[in-house]
């Protein structure tokens, strides 16, 4: 297949790139900058210049497409996270339009954090849905597109994709934090767990995607169901060597700054619908275990 990836020089996204190329498929990725262009060149795969703001480029790069997977976001968290997800939505129905009919893939990114706002007290599944709101919009109108002839679906990503390839996320911001403060902190007693998942699994599961997901499905890029806070605070505490300690939920704010808001959610997450539809296994390290390498720490 000839398939567009936004987002193509990302974490995540570099390693989709190189798991369609190994796979046979042909990657046209979409790069802001000359540096982006010519790393794509080097993997093999062809860049096409642009941004999120060009929806004609996008549309071009669309309808030349045999599918799409959506990866790039302006994550502007600590200053238009509405205006972001307004961006978002703006892309997918862009490339819906070109899309409509042709019974084409397109998979998009969501997350699973958000399912922690409607499936509280219990294990989120590929089943939970929301109305509308901040990049849910996204999900639904991507979803939506599946009565439009298109082969859709939303990939939801544990907060926390991990691996070497990782340098820029949630990861790495709750270290520096640490480091910053001089503390590894959780908000209360640190029972509240997040997901994840190794960047190398999510890549083979957004081709899966591609492949072969069933038209409006929800997936969840899910290892690790559940890892308390408090654990991921003690790796980080332990190889920075500073105190783990709990604060407050008043106290979160400045500790967390925009992580805050997400700090004290009780993610916990299934992905047993997605391993069944699929067939797609996770096997790569979990997010302890890969914590506990050093690679996050420069070790």
């Amino acid at each position: 297949m000839d398939v567009f990836v936004t987002g193509a020089t990302g974490h995540i996204g570099s390693a989709v790139v190189t798991e369609l190329l190994e796979a046979g498929h042909r990657v046209t990725g979409l790069a802001r900058s000359d540096e982006g262009a010519a790393a794509l060149t080097a993997k093999g795969a062809k860049p096409h210049r642009g941004d999120l703001d060009d929806l004609d480029g996008l549309r071009a790069a669309t309808a030349a497409s045999d599918g799409v997977i959506h990866l790039a976001y302006r994550h502007d968290y600590d200053s238009d996270f509405v205006g972001a997800a307004q961006t978002d939505l703006r892309v997918v129905e862009a490339m819906g339009e070109v899309l409509a009919g042709s019974d084409r893939p397109l998979v998009n990114t969501s997350g699973t954090l958000l399912l922690a706002l409607f499936a509280q007290g219990r294990v989120a599944t590929e089943n939970d849905t929301a109305e509308g709101g901040p990049r849910i919009d996204s999900e639904n109108a991507t979803i939506a597109l599946a009565e439009r002839g298109v082969r859709s679906s939303v990939i939801r990503l544990s907060p926390l994709v991990h691996s070497t390839l990782d340098h820029h996320g949630f990861a790495h911001r709750l270290i520096n934090i640490a480091r910053e403060k001089g503390v590894s902190a959780f908000v209360g007693d640190g029972s509240n767990r997040w997901p994840g998942v190794h960047t190398l699994d999510a890549a083979h599961l957004y081709r899966l995607a591609l492949e072969v997901a069933p038209a409006g499905t929800r997936l969840h890029g899910v290892a690790d169901e559940g890892v308390p806070f408090r654990d991921i605070a003690a790796v980080i505490g332990r190889h920075l060597d500073v105190p783990v300690v709990s604060i407050s939920p008043e106290e979160a704010s400045d500790h967390f700054g925009f992580l805050s808001v997400f700090a004290s959610f009780d993610n916990p997450t299934s992905s047993a619908l997605t391993q069944k539809v699929l067939d797609w296994h996770p096997e790569r390290p979990g997010l302890i275990e890969d914590l506990e390498a050093g690679h996050y720490f420069g070790e």
